[in-house]
């Protein structure tokens, strides 16, 4: 994916402020209005010009981008992390226009106007409450598994008096609900942004994600496992401990096993109501022969057990 230079778009600096940056999006955006500009690259410049504002003049999203183009160079295809946006708290803003197209670079990371990422609300201008926060925290699997407390910090954009970018924490306990899972959120009342007219604040929801896992992977509520076997136990069948979340368990595999075939194991998954189970696939693993005696093994079951594994291919 291409990345976007927003700063470059609009001719400023990385440590611009907003008043120079709203001039700079004023005086471009006049410059190739399609009304004023018949120039052929007029209507494309004008879009850049309006994609790379939308991030720019909103402290949050400006946050995150700074964030995610501090390591890209010039010339580099651009991958964000599947983690950028986590530690962040983002309360929106909206969009100048909400009828804009905008880059598939820019809907990767902020979704599409009316749609989101999840952390985008709608301003009304005068309510009561305040408006709800939304955030993005990672946490291990067995968080989840057992349920947890945990003291996290967010990273709350805002503007300071000169219209400079500044970020600051928001450091709170967070209790982790068992079984919750990876895409869902935990509200938190009350902790999103001031209220208006003495009005409650606003709520906080905090999406959870998970860390990669050295063992395991979920999918909603089951967990995956890939579980090395020898071929004896492939072949003969055998009952052989398996991790869990909640422990080792034993587990029984058929005689005749292949790789790639999955077993279950019930209710082994994230606790619910319904708990989810444990998929078990199965890997066989194949030992050298290092020595002539195990070299001559496995000649000898060339010789009694032929097979042709390529068969299905017509080879």
């Amino acid at each position: 994916m291409e990345f976007k230079d927003y700063y470059k778009a609009l001719g400023v600096a990385r440590d611009a402020g907003q008043d120079e940056i709203k001039r700079a999006y004023r005086r471009l955006a006049r410059k190739y209005h399609p009304d004023v500009n018949k120039a052929a690259e007029a209507e494309q410049r004008f879009k850049e010009i309006g994609e790379a504002y939308e991030v720019l003049k909103d402290p949050e999203k400006r946050a995150a981008y700074d964030r995610i183009g501090s390591g890209w160079q010039d010339g580099q295809e651009f991958r964000p992390p599947p983690d950028w946006n986590t530690g962040f708290e983002f309360s929106g803003g909206g969009y100048t226009d909400a009828s804009a197209h905008f880059s598939d670079f820019f809907e990767e990371l902020f979704g599409r106007p009316g749609m989101g990422r999840g952390f985008q609300t709608r301003r009304g201008a005068f309510r009561a409450k305040g408006e709800d926060h939304h955030a993005r925290i990672m946490i291990n699997l067995e968080d989840s598994f057992h349920g947890a407390v945990q003291t996290i910090s967010l990273q709350v954009s805002d503007l300071d008096s000169e219209g400079r970018l500044v970020v600051s924490p928001h450091t709170l306990n967070v209790r982790i609900p068992r079984g919750i899972m990876e895409g869902q959120s935990i509200r938190l009342a009350e902790q999103g942004g001031q209220g208006f007219g003495g009005g409650p604040r606003g709520d906080l929801y905090i999406e959870v994600v998970f860390h990669p896992h050295r063992l395991f992977r979920a999918e909603k509520r089951d967990i995956y496992l890939e579980l090395p076997i020898t071929p004896w136990e492939a072949a003969l069948g055998a009952t052989v401990p398996v991790p869990t979340l909640g422990g080792k368990v034993d587990m029984r595999i058929p005689a005749g096993s292949q790789s790639g075939q999955k077993l279950r194991l019930k209710n082994q998954g994230l606790p619910a109501a319904t708990p989810g189970d444990q998929i078990v696939v199965l890997k066989v693993v194949v030992p050298k022969a290092a020595t002539e005696a195990q070299k001559d093994l496995y000649k000898k079951m060339a010789d009694i057990m032929p097979m042709n594994p390529r068969a299905a291919l017509g080879v």
